[in-house]
Formats: C-alpha cells, structure tokens, sequence
C-alpha cells in the first residue's frame, strides 16, 4: 500500500479529494443551538477538546451563567454567522422556530442530536425532518446514543461510539473528525435514511435481555409451583400440616439453583445443536435456522442470569440458618433426642455428603463469577481471543460440570426413594438433570477422535462431496483441482 494511501481517514470515499479540507481541527469555532442538559455537556466536552464554542440561545442573559466561562452564549442569529458547524440541540416541535434563520443557514452543516420519547412515534426521522424543513443545508444525525452524563464524563469502555448518519460523505467525514477530537470512536451508519434506526437504538430497553429474562421467569413460575405441589400442597393435603411458611424462603432457595442450572446449560445447548447441523450437512457454509441464530445471540445474557440467580441462592443458602422456624426445627429434634436417650445424631455419610455437596458450590459460583467478570466490556477487551474463548467455553463447561456434580451431590440417593415421589411427581433435581447430562454427553462424543476430526475439518472449510481448486503460488505446472 502507497504511504499516502495509509493517512487517509477511514471514513469518507475516495472521490471526495475535498473532505480532508472540511475536516475540522482544534481552534475552530462550532455552534450549538438549544441551551438544554445535553447542550450544556456538549459544550463542555468540545471545548475540553480544544474547539471554540458559541451558543445560540433566544435568552442569552439568562442562559449565559449555565455555560462554561470560556463558552460564548449570544442569540441565535449571530452563532449561525459564526459557525459552520452547528449543533441542533432542540427538540423535534421547536425545529419550526428556526425558520426565520433559513438564508442564515444556507449551506451550513446541522448535526441533529434529538430523540423521540417512542419508537418510530413519526413516518419520519428526526433528521430528515429537519433536512426536509431546511433544503439547503447538510443534515447529519450523530450523538443522539451519546448521553449528557457521557459527555461530561468522557467516554467510557462501552460508552464510546457515535454513530453517524448523512447524505454527505464530507459531512460524515467532519462529524467523525470531531467525535475523534472529542475522545469518542465514530461509526459510519450510511445516508440519512439510516437515521431511523439510529433515533430507535436509545428507546430500547435493554433488547438483548428480553428473551433470557421471558425464559428465566417461566422457568422460575415453573419450578416454584412444581416444588409448592410437592414441599407444601403435598403435605397439607395427605399429612394435614401447614408448611405454607416455606413459600417465601425456602421454596425460593429451591427453585434459584433449578433456574440458574437450566439457564447454564441453554448457554451450551446452541453450540451442541450447532455441531450437530454442520455435521448432518457436511458443511458451515448452510445457515442455521433462525430460532438457533437468535438462540446463540442470546447466550452472553442468559449465562449472566444464570450467575445471578445462583448468586441469590448462595444469600439465601446463608440466610437458611437465622429462620425462626429453623430454630424451632432444631429445639424440636433437641427434645426428641431427649427423650429418645439418644447421645449423638451424628450420621457420618451425611456430613460427608454436606461437606462435598457446600463446597461443589461454592466452586461451580466461583467460576461463574469468573465468566461474568469476562463479560464486562472493559476486561474482555484485554483478552485475547484465545483467552476469551477459553474462559467463556472451557471453564463455561468445567461451571456446568461442576455444577451437575453439586446437584447430584444434593440428591445422593433420593431418587431411588419412592417416599419422595410426592404425588408420583419425582424430585426437582431430577428434572433439572436430564438437559446437563445431554450437554455434558454429546460433548463427550465430539471429543471422540472420529467426530472431532470431521467436525474441525468442517470449520475449516471442508465440504461433504465437493472438490476444491487451488493453485500453488509461483508454479503454474502445479495447478489442478484436490479433494480437501
């Protein structure tokens, strides 16, 4: 590559020979219109960028004392003339307000910063609204995913990139310029049109959450009703006793661990079902069905869940203890050893069982502590990708191995006794252990050399019954077609 082709910005095109012109620099003078929050960060952070900033405002007496000193508020019409490069910073119903400044603005660049309070509220966007209002000047829409706290803060980690949007190439250009000036790292989203979906990236709460917690929360319903049936309808039903007390603490602590180990395992299931697909269809190079696309999206999210709730489970295990019901349960087996003259309930299989089964816990919550922190943008950007896929992948699976092995702990030998079948219903961790040991299995299969082998050589590229050209560099006698 030509040295002089390695200056060139990244954004802009090749036939825009004038864009390094418009690029703006340190010293230059940009115009704000709007004296809201947002202005007021704005203006902060691009003169902490070394810029010159004047502010139109309709009141510039009353607003003047909200701005930075070096900040300089006047009314509207003169920032128009002095700027170039102006910020809009008003709200959709007041961009009418500006038309008296329409030969003012003539040839000027707007960068419209405003959001809606609803997704897709109008036909049209913002920006193009403001383009369609104002057809001689150059709208961009850029900073509306930007928050004022952002702004004053300077970005951070996840917090940093301004999407930019314009039917200009140079005016995407100047736009990055500044947002690189200002410490953020711009990303060209195309013509103006794209603005649409820009304004809708900050109305939506949390998108990526929305399936993991639907699927956490019809699990919990699931499994708290299972364990109401057989640890508190059972009993009032057949032994006539009130255990309604358990509802809010121990039937909680029950289900934590049953949704929190179903989630972990849904976080491998994808790449199981994955392996399978490319292995049934010689090849990576078939889509995946939608459902499995959208699955595999979603299993950062549903792997942070998982944590949680087995996080709420270690709190709730702690709080067992300081129960007044506990207390009454061990007074009551006190009496009963009492009067039974018994010296010592001590059962040794059981402290074993207790002791292997609390601390299986404690690691399997250890190394999903792990894989949360991994998680978080600001260290996952310091790993490599062979140190990010090794801790998501291989302590991922050693966290549901580990924790197979505290369930099956926890049941020892409950599932062969048929007093604890209540109402024919088979006890929770059973349940909870049919989709981990199906995971656990056929990962156990793929690392057979037979499966392994075919499976690698399809993620490289191989293809079932196809024949690969190639053609060796620097030898033209060479060429010819292989079977890879």
């Amino acid at each position: 590559m030509v040295k002089s082709e390695m200056a060139k910005p990244l954004l802009g095109d090749e036939s825009s020979s004038s864009a390094a012109s418009c690029v703006l620099s340190c010293g230059d003078t940009i115009g704000i219109l709007g004296t809201g929050d947002f202005a007021r960060s704005l203006a902060t952070r691009l003169l902490y960028s070394g810029f010159k900033i004047v502010v139109g405002s309709r009141n510039p007496q009353r607003n003047a004392a909200l701005f930075p000193a070096d900040a300089e508020v006047t009314y509207q019409e003169e920032a128009v003339k002095r700027a170039q490069l102006l910020f809009v910073a008003i709200f959709r119903e007041h961009y009418s307000t500006l038309s008296a400044l329409s030969d003012a603005l003539s040839g000027k660049t707007l960068v419209d910063v405003s959001n809606n309070l609803e997704i897709n509220v109008n036909s049209e966007s913002n920006a193009e609204y403001l383009a369609a209002l104002f057809p001689q000047c150059t709208v961009v829409k850029a900073f509306n995913v930007v928050s004022a706290w952002a702004l004053q803060a300077g970005p951070k980690d996840g917090n940093n990139q301004v999407l930019i949007c314009s039917d200009s190439p140079d005016a995407r250009s100047r736009i990055a310029s500044v947002g690189r000036s200002m410490g953020f790292l711009p990303v060209d989203m195309g013509a103006l049109c794209a603005s649409r979906e820009v304004e809708n990236i900050p109305l939506r709460l949390l998108p990526l959450w929305r399936m993991p917690c639907a699927l956490a929360l019809g699990l919990f319903i699931f499994f708290y009703l299972y364990n109401f049936v057989r640890s508190v309808l059972h009993p009032y039903l057949v032994e006539n006793r009130n255990v309604f007390y358990k509802m809010p603490l121990e039937l909680m602590n029950v289900t934590l661990p049953c949704v929190a180990y179903i989630l972990l395992s849904l976080v491998y299931a994808p790449g199981i079902l994955a392996a399978l697909y490319q292995l049934h269809n010689g090849t990576k190079y078939k889509r995946f069905p939608g459902w499995l696309d959208e699955w595999m999206v979603h299993r950062k999210q549903m792997g942070l869940a998982s944590f949680f709730l087995a996080a709420l489970h270690a709190v709730y295990s702690l709080c067992l203890p300081m129960r007044r019901s506990a207390r009454y349960q061990i007074l009551n087996d006190a009496v009963k050893q009492v009067k039974n003259n018994v010296t010592s309930s001590w059962v040794e299989e059981e402290a074993w069982r207790m002791e292997i089964y609390i601390s299986l816990g404690i690691m399997a919550l250890g190394i999903l502590a792990l894989l949360a922190v991994a998680s978080v943008p600001s260290v996952g950007n310091s790993l490599n990708w062979k140190e990010f896929t090794f801790i998501q992948s291989k302590l991922g699976f050693a966290a549901l191995v580990v924790g197979t092995l505290h369930t099956l702990t926890f049941g020892w030998k409950r599932a062969f006794d048929w007093s604890r079948y209540k109402f024919y219903l088979p006890p929770t961790f059973t349940l909870t252990l049919v989709l981990p040991f199906i995971i656990i299995l056929a990962r156990i299969v793929f690392l057979l050399p037979c499966v392994n082998t075919k499976l690698m050589k399809i993620r490289r590229g191989w293809e079932k019954d196809k024949c690969v050209t190639f053609t060796v560099p620097g030898d033209a006698s060479t060429e010819g077609s292989s079977n890879v």
